[in-house]
């Protein structure tokens, strides 16, 4: 089964979408998590001024919509459910140490990181006017 390329909903609210019963569905949208931390290193994980993907939301959706492939593994499996990836958005707006927080398997743990690490330089994030790292969380549904 040859892999097919799919178009995510990325929305910073779930956004309900109907597409063909035997089209998978992929959508994603950040989660944030605060947490304190005395380490100037350390990435916030909630700012005044959070990243973001250069273009907005819409240059997203375009850039899963070209890049996430469903697994044939997960689909052939019926594997579906979301993958919560967690990165680093960088002072520079790199993408590092990107890994998965819970996984699905099938292959989509591998497909979400290999297309978040293959994302543009994001616009940083901003705490008190200063450019800082943030870390952030996106979760990415796979759905059948």
């Amino acid at each position: 089964m040859k892999l097919r390329h799919l178009l995510p909903c990325i929305a910073l609210f779930s956004i309900s979408v109907a597409h063909a019963q035997d089209e998978p569905i992929i959508t994603a949208e950040p989660v944030v998590i605060p947490e304190a931390s005395s380490d100037p290193n350390e990435p916030f994980t909630m700012v005044e001024e959070m990243p973001s993907f250069p273009g907005g939301e819409q240059a997203m959706f375009k850039h899963f919509a070209t890049h996430v492939k469903y697994p044939d593994e997960a689909s052939e499996s019926g594997i579906h459910g979301a993958v919560y990836v967690t990165f680093i958005v960088e002072r520079d707006g790199r993408i590092s140490d990107v890994k998965v927080l819970r996984g699905i398997g099938g292959g989509c743990d591998e497909e979400a990181v290999r297309v978040v690490n293959g994302m543009p330089n994001w616009i940083p994030g901003k705490q008190n006017g200063k450019i800082v790292r943030v870390r952030y969380n996106l979760p990415i549904r796979y759905a059948l």
